[in-house]
């Protein structure tokens, strides 16, 4: 399997692309294409993240191409098993699933105002209400998951899973924009951001050496 992905330190779809893979336990070259790059134009119309119309991230297995960083993590585990990704228990799958689903649709002033940047740490960052009003669903979201199935682990369902994917991105916004929350939601962010698979992440977007402008201020 190939999976296309873009820069680590900007790209917070790519990043929930990479860790479903990775959650999956199949092995997979990993290619970066830079975002808004010198071949940015080429590649969308002609390199392998054509046939998303130049969005990323995109999984090839073989003739089979997957884009949409919830179409591959969906695709990944019916390949390898849906417990892999999701809680076992029905209430507990059905919340998960709802909050993935919501984190992949929603939020977009978070979204707008805070872009990911893993290298950068912003002072003095004042969200507008509306971006306050959808940190504080994320954190009612991330409460609520924890009190009433986190009990088996630090993560969102107590074991690092589906949910935990796609807020990853979260917890390096709210890092990076020095984002005040309560103590809970400090353990499960340093859960997140300590996991290997995210150490990892973080390495590799430290040492990249693409920087894009306008994501390197505070808008």
């Amino acid at each position: 399997m190939k999976l296309v992905i873009g820069n680590k330190n900007y790209s917070s779809w790519s990043l929930r692309g990479w860790l479903a893979a990775k959650q999956s336990g199949l092995s997979f070259e990993e290619i970066i294409v830079p975002l808004f790059g010198e071949n940015w134009e080429a590649d969308r119309n002609d390199g392998q993240i054509r046939p998303s119309s130049g969005k990323v991230p995109l999984l090839w297995d073989g003739e089979v191409v997957v884009w949409d960083s919830l179409a591959i993590m969906e695709y990944l585990a019916d390949k390898v098993g849906r417990d892999r990704f999701w809680p076992k228990d029905d209430t507990a799958r059905g919340m998960a699933r709802s909050m993935v689903a919501e984190m992949h649709s929603s939020f977009a002033n978070l979204r707008g105002e805070c872009p990911m940047n893993v290298r950068k740490r912003f002072d003095g960052f004042e969200p507008s209400e509306a971006c306050k009003a959808d940190i504080l669903r994320i954190l009612g979201l991330w409460a609520e998951a924890r009190s009433r199935f986190g009990s088996g682990g630090p993560f969102l369902f107590g074991t690092f899973g589906a949910a935990d994917v796609f807020f990853a991105p979260v917890v390096s916004r709210f890092i990076t924009y020095q984002i005040p929350v309560p103590g809970f939601a400090i353990s499960y962010m340093e859960a997140v951001w300590e996991h290997e698979w995210m150490q990892a992440w973080i390495n590799a977007a430290e040492d990249e050496e693409w920087v894009i402008e306008q994501y390197e201020t505070v808008g």
